[in-house]
């Protein structure tokens, strides 16, 4: 690998705002990662508007690109990212193309954000979850759902941390090394719960961390989390609690720059993620959060 770490990042983008590719890619460069992306979709905008409009990739388009890239000697990636995904054939023409860039180069990282939903409701097909569970979980290094995604994969209903960490030592057995609940309902009136969990051999390490809640709700936030998670267990050396610490520290940053520039207002314009203004708390995170050992 050339000095500076590759990521392929395979997920949505938009012409405008920040969510998928448009979330993940300025961080990931900022912390000085090579990103090339492919878009799983192209809409003008995310869904939170009242109109949406653009395009579908198809598993031929996904095809076409990967051999483009195969033939080029343009294959060789530290990481792979993939985050939303809209038909089970594209999901599954990504199993393959997992399992060729990790022959490429066996050290390769896969990092999957298994997008499918949030607050009790999937937002994409059915037939996407038993290929996350069959095909996904074995092949991904680390995974970072949240807590209803968690129930989706596990078929396990989350009241507690004790069910939590049920649920993730199940995700482990399934394949990937390290688990991160980016988010779940198991906090407080002020603060959210994430939890982490990091297995090699016989030994496991797992963390938690408070969120602080923020008002309002934003899109884009899990497009980023994944990418600043990825970005920090490189550059720390897999460390889990800096790393985690880090990603939420940053995230709060970013979401505060976001409310304080709103003033008020309740529009997804005024919502969308402020990240080019957050380059020095993307770049050099204060931290905010603690992460506690368990």
């Amino acid at each position: 690998m050339s000095e500076s770490p590759r990521v392929l990042s395979i997920q949505s983008h938009v012409v405008s705002g920040y969510v998928g590719n448009k979330s993940a890619t300025f961080p990931l460069q900022l912390l000085g990662f090579e990103v090339d992306f492919i878009n799983s979709v192209q809409f003008c905008n995310h869904t939170g508007y009242k109109k949406v409009a653009g395009q579908v990739l198809t598993e031929k388009d996904l095809d076409d690109l990967a051999l483009g890239l195969e033939a080029n000697n343009l294959d060789l990636y530290s990481h792979l990212l993939t985050g939303y995904i809209g038909a089970a054939s594209f999901l599954t023409r990504i199993c393959a193309l997992v399992k060729h860039l990790k022959d490429v180069n066996p050290s390769l990282t896969y990092v999957c954000d298994p997008v499918m939903g949030d607050n009790g409701r999937m937002y994409v097909p059915a037939d996407l979850l038993p290929i996350y569970k069959s095909s996904i979980l074995p092949l991904a290094d680390i995974i970072t759902p949240n807590q209803y995604e968690v129930e989706l994969l596990t078929d396990m209903k989350i009241n507690n941390v004790e069910e939590a960490w049920k649920a993730v030592d199940f995700l482990h057995s399934k394949g990937p090394k390290i688990v991160v609940v980016s988010s779940t309902e198991l906090g407080n009136n002020e603060h959210l719960l994430a939890l982490a969990s990091k297995r090699q051999g016989n030994s496991c390490e797992k963390v938690t961390i408070r969120v602080p809640k923020l008002s309002g709700s934003f899109t884009g936030t899990g497009d980023l989390f994944a990418a600043l998670f990825l970005a920090w267990m490189h550059k720390t050396g897999n460390n889990l609690k800096e790393s985690l610490e880090k990603t939420v520290s940053t995230l709060q940053a970013v979401l505060k720059r976001t409310i304080e520039s709103a003033r008020g207002e309740v529009t997804p314009r005024a919502k969308e993620l402020k990240l080019i203004q957050s380059k020095k708390d993307i770049e050099n995170p204060t931290i905010v959060a603690s992460a506690s050992v368990v």
